[in-house]
């Protein structure tokens, strides 16, 4: 199929963007296309206008107390950025394909909001934010705040994603990302982001956040609590690995059984922990 008929403005400006935007109930703003593109050839997305954010001045890494990536950096480049946080540098690999993050955003990512994207999951576990300018000016979300469900976010009518903010690395900090998919490049079946400190011999600030098994970055409370404040040991990563499979409730689909990603979703939980405990010595 291809896409029904639609206009085209290339931006020059984020000014231009939204106002292009503001004129056209039905537009969609397009990056690198990754995602837009094979939905508007299967026409599950019919806009009347794409408004393209190339040229706006988005695709800049700058440092200032923060890693600032703007909406239109290629997942490639952030891979190979030393600045990009070790969480995030570790899941890059499991995006998409070699390809597809030549041209691939993070912008783009994070607002697409597929529940099964590594991006999104890797900003709500290092605790990133998410900046957004539209008709009713600039303003950050937490990610908690920004993702609602599949495909689905605060995001205003005219509003865009025009960067992430990505903390630096605390002090003693580890980090895993775990993933599991049928075969590289594939959809996850399950994906797990563990952020922690390691203080005084002790688990602090554990974060663990997990993805494809939900439909958006969800946290673990029970997880988390069963490491924080203590040194993390085969027991207790096992221990937050049972809690995180009972805290999931996956539909299961043709590629595996709602029972089987939980056990798995609890095994990847068991193996993350480990690694960022090992990590963070």
């Amino acid at each position: 199929m291809k896409p029904v008929a639609f206009e085209y403005v290339a931006a020059h400006s984020v000014e231009e963007a939204l106002a292009a935007l503001a004129r056209d109930e039905d537009a969609k703003p397009i990056a690198g296309g990754q995602s837009l593109v094979p939905a508007l050839n299967m026409r599950l997305v019919r806009p009347t206008l794409l408004v393209d954010l190339n040229r706006v001045g988005l695709d800049r890494i700058d440092t200032n107390g923060v890693v600032r990536v703007g909406a239109t950096v290629r997942q490639a480049a952030l891979e190979r950025d030393p600045r990009t946080h070790p969480l995030l540098r570790q899941a890059l690999p499991f995006v998409g394909h070699f390809a597809t993050r030549n041209r691939g955003t993070v912008g783009g990512s994070v607002a697409h909001a597929d529940g099964s994207a590594e991006i999104p999951l890797c900003l709500a576990a290092v605790g990133g934010t998410i900046v957004a300018e539209g008709p009713g000016g600039r303003r950050e979300i937490e990610p908690d705040a920004f993702f609602v469900t599949h495909y689905l976010t605060t995001l205003a009518p005219g509003e865009l994603v025009v960067e992430t903010l990505w903390p630096q690395p605390a002090e003693s900090e580890g980090t895993a990302f775990e993933e599991l998919a049928l075969r590289a490049g594939d959809y996850g079946l399950a994906m797990v982001a563990v952020v922690l400190r390691r203080v005084g011999g002790v688990a602090r600030d554990v974060r663990i956040r997990v993805g494809a098994v939900t439909d958006r970055p969800t946290a673990l409370a029970e997880a988390e609590q069963a490491v924080e404040g203590a040194p993390v040991t085969a027991a207790s990563a096992q221990e937050a690995g049972n809690l995180a499979a009972r805290a999931v409730d996956p539909p299961g689909s043709i590629h595996a059984s709602a029972a089987y990603l939980r056990h798995l979703t609890g095994t990847l939980v068991e193996r993350a922990v480990l690694r960022a405990w090992e990590r963070a010595a």
